[in-house]
């Protein structure tokens, strides 16, 4: 809706909520972490962002896609900011963060099992698509210093990378993913 409004997919996000929403904080962070200055970054690259809520946990991501030689999308890197209310180990929530987002990347553009004659195709890694060490981008996180209570760090990685590549994607390219994962909807 931002983008058929031609609004700024952080801007137009922050005008929808409250100020001092915990949701606009990390989206603030994350803006400025990546230094945003809109969606397209130059020839060949455009950026995407995603905001979400899990387990009481804030996080923002902003993702910096181009079309990597198989036609899909190759995430070059990406930035994080995180609410997860007061830290006791900072570097345990960035590398949550982290693992987070790999683990969303590998889901959102490979993971599928497949089925033939009742049966499941896949038996190990041989057959089963996931990241490799070579396709994990430069992942930039920061904590949004918060008085609130601990909440969770484990999960909250994971649900905003998918959103925020597709949004990369449609700027990039003009196509919108629809179903996942991004090499079976996209071979289509």
């Amino acid at each position: 809706m931002l983008a058929a409004g031609s609004k700024d997919p952080i801007a137009g996000r922050l005008a929808l909520l409250k100020r001092e929403s915990r949701e606009a904080g990390v989206l603030r962070a994350v803006a400025k972490l990546a230094e945003w200055k809109g969606p397209k970054t130059g020839v060949g690259r455009a950026r995407g962002v995603a905001v979400q809520k899990a387990f009481g946990t804030y996080v923002a991501q902003i993702a910096e896609v181009s079309r990597g030689q198989n036609g899909l999308p190759k995430v070059e890197r990406v930035w994080c900011a995180v609410d997860c209310g007061f830290v006791l180990n900072p570097d345990n929530v960035k590398s949550q963060m982290e693992g987070g987002i790999g683990f969303g990347l590998g889901a959102i553009l490979f993971d599928e099992i497949t089925m033939a004659a009742g049966h499941v195709t896949q038996s190990n890694f041989n057959d089963y698509r996931t990241l490799r060490i070579g396709e994990m981008p430069r992942v930039e996180a920061v904590i949004v210093p918060s008085k609130e209570k601990p909440t969770g760090v484990g999960e909250p990685g994971v649900p905003c990378i998918g959103p925020a590549v597709a949004n990369a994607w449609r700027v990039l390219t003009g196509r919108a993913v629809r179903r996942l994962p991004f090499s079976r909807s996209l071979s289509t």
